[in-house]
């Protein structure tokens, strides 16, 4: 038993050599693949492409409603939480209606008095008129009675009103939805009381949306001038989506604090269906063609990020020197603004990553 053992231990320090060796000569072959493989370069020119300005903008409902009390009340039940699908008519919420209820019985007595009021006058009217054809009452008389059967009918008619208002009211205690859509929020809960103005809950329509931004002052004329507007996403996969807006509108006031217009980007229905109201996008404004300018642009591959550090590898006599720059908009397929940092005529890695290696070499600079 001891003897076998000592044989395994044995075998076990007679491997151990071997396995050190091997991972020894995997680990070293990632730099020797680095080593021997040149890295891709490029020589930074200055690309004349249009002059654009990007503001953050946020997406909004344009059918968007704050729906309120009109009644006073208790408020019953809360039929619906937010992120409900509605639909137009459908219960939202009841407020104790006992009160409203009262009224209307009320009005509905206030109509049966006028109305037996006005059966009494119209008989008196025509008893006064048969009477006064045949010269038992004066003419006078009869103007008294029709006038006070024109009295009842104005009674009846008021009743009437007031019957409809006391059911109006009784209607105000069951909140409705106005239109299909959806629930944002809620901003009262069952057993809060209910005034005429208090919010209740917050409903909007899925379509259409639009974007929001804040123009400053001073980029007004700018936006106003823009060419081409196009708004940018990420959806869930993380690229990013882009699309152009059907319509543009500025308010005609600015924010006095912030001095800041609101422009609203109309968005088309199908690109903007996965959008939903308050989720943050990119707006870009691209100026005309006669406003071009000379940005020196490189791949966005070239960048590399090491916390807050942003910077590139210029070849140098000794391979690769990490060099800080500072980078501007993405330009989509053109690749990242370089506003600092760089001259044009620069030669740079096209692969930060492999550039970062010990003793890596560039290859020839593509011309």
């Amino acid at each position: 038993m001891t003897t076998s053992l000592f044989g395994k231990r044995l075998r076990q320090l007679a491997a151990r050599p071997l396995a050190l060796s091997l991972l020894a000569s995997a680990t070293m072959s990632i730099p020797a693949f680095a080593q021997t493989t040149p890295v891709p370069t490029a020589v930074v020119q200055a690309k004349a492409i249009a002059a654009s300005y990007d503001l953050d903008g946020v997406i909004q409902a344009v059918k968007q409603s704050t729906i309120a009390a009109q009644a006073s009340g208790r408020i019953v039940t809360m039929a619906v939480k937010a992120g409900d699908k509605v639909k137009a008519g459908q219960l939202l919420a009841t407020i104790d209606d006992r009160e409203a209820a009262a009224g209307v019985q009320r009005s509905q007595a206030q109509i049966n008095q006028a109305e037996a009021e006005l059966r009494n006058a119209q008989a008196a009217l025509e008893r006064t008129r048969d009477l006064q054809g045949k010269g038992f009452v004066s003419k006078a008389a009869l103007d008294s009675a029709d006038t006070q059967h024109k009295g009842a009918l104005a009674m009846r008619d008021q009743a009437s009103a007031a019957a409809r208002q006391s059911s109006l009211s009784q209607g105000f205690t069951r909140v409705t939805a106005p239109f299909d859509g959806w629930v944002a929020q809620t901003h009262a809960e069952a057993g809060e009381l209910a005034v005429p103005g208090k919010p209740l809950l917050t409903v909007y329509a899925p379509q259409p949306l639009r974007a929001v931004v804040q123009v400053p002052a001073s980029r007004a004329q700018a936006v106003r001038a823009a060419s081409q507007t196009t708004v940018q996403f990420e959806d869930g996969a993380g690229a990013t989506q882009r699309m152009t807006p059907t319509a543009r509108s500025a308010v005609p006031s600015s924010d006095p604090v912030s001095q800041t217009t609101e422009w609203r980007l109309d968005l088309p229905a199908n690109d903007s269906s996965v959008l939903v109201p308050g989720q943050q996008v990119r707006v870009r404004f691209l100026q005309t063609v006669a406003q071009e300018q000379n940005k020196l642009l490189v791949p966005l591959s070239a960048i590399v990020r090491r916390g807050e550090l942003t910077a590139v590898y210029v070849v140098s006599p000794q391979g690769f020197s990490l060099r800080a720059v500072r980078v501007g908009a993405t330009s989509s397929s053109d690749g990242v603004e370089v506003q600092a940092g760089l001259t044009a005529g620069e030669t740079i890695a096209l692969d930060a990553i492999r550039a970062g290696f010990a003793n890596a070499k560039p290859a020839t600079s593509a011309k």
